[in-house]
């Protein structure tokens, strides 16, 4: 850029190279690409190369990223939470704790996550473990049915998604009831079969409701499109447009 077209680069610029970088998984030349930048990252090139670490399960790289995007965004729970998630699929549950006692401190708190589906001009919200819908009945029955499918299509739960510490079969069946699976599952039952189901989220969706998502559109046929807190995903016969990184 600087040497043929003469244009100096930005921090823009730079970000895009971690993030091509890291998203590839080349966590260790993210590192040290940042170490000959000319002025250190902003806040979304620490985001990045901390998004990437957890795809990555990089923990060392992804507590220095984690800890420069705090030194910037103190009160921005996006780092805390994005550690946790690290540490938690380490199995490193003090470590957890003490992020979340370090949040607690700060008054730093996660949003509960939500999911919304309009129907017939009607707007329906969900939460995780939702029973209060006059459809649950019907969305659980549908879920549990999606379930079996998806097991004997080679299926597996990831419970590091879980961000508490409790049994494997507790983690599991938390994993099945998270909102954007509720109101998939509404959208099945109700949205008709030659309309895309369309679902927004209010946080990022989590790595083992993305893999369910694409199976469930395997399954059904159907296009799913989820807009959640970082970008839009639109599944369609077992895969995700966004490539697996989000």
């Amino acid at each position: 850029m600087s040497r043929d077209h003469g244009i100096l680069p930005i921090h823009d610029h730079y970000t895009c190279m971690i993030d091509l970088l890291s998203r590839a998984g080349r966590i260790k030349e993210a590192q040290d690409f940042i170490h000959k930048m000319p002025f250190p990252p902003d806040a979304v090139g620490w985001a990045t190369l901390l998004s990437s670490c957890r795809v990555h399960s990089n923990l060392e790289v992804g507590k220095w990223a984690a800890e420069s995007l705090l030194d910037l965004e103190p009160t921005n729970p996006a780092g805390y939470i994005l550690l946790s998630s690290i540490y938690a699929a380490k199995g490193k549950w003090n470590t957890v704790a003490q992020l979340r006692r370090g949040m607690r401190e700060k008054g730093l708190r996660k949003d509960p996550g939500c999911s919304w589906i309009k129907f017939k001009n009607k707007l329906y919200i969900f939460s995780a473990d939702d029973f209060s819908s006059p459809y649950y009945d019907q969305i659980y029955a549908e879920l549990e049915k999606l379930n079996e499918k998806m097991i004997q299509m080679g299926y597996v739960p990831d419970a590091s998604s879980v961000l508490h510490d409790v049994e494997e079969l507790e983690k599991i069946k938390m994993l099945g009831h998270h909102s954007e699976r509720l109101a998939i599952a509404f959208g099945l039952i109700f949205i008709p079969r030659h309309c895309p189901i369309r679902i927004v989220k209010n946080l990022r969706v989590c790595r083992d409701c993305h893999n369910a998502t694409k199976y469930i559109s395997k399954i059904t046929q159907r296009e799913i499109l989820v807009r959640d807190a970082v970008r839009f995903h639109l599944f369609k016969d077992g895969a995700c447009s966004c490539g697996d990184f989000w």
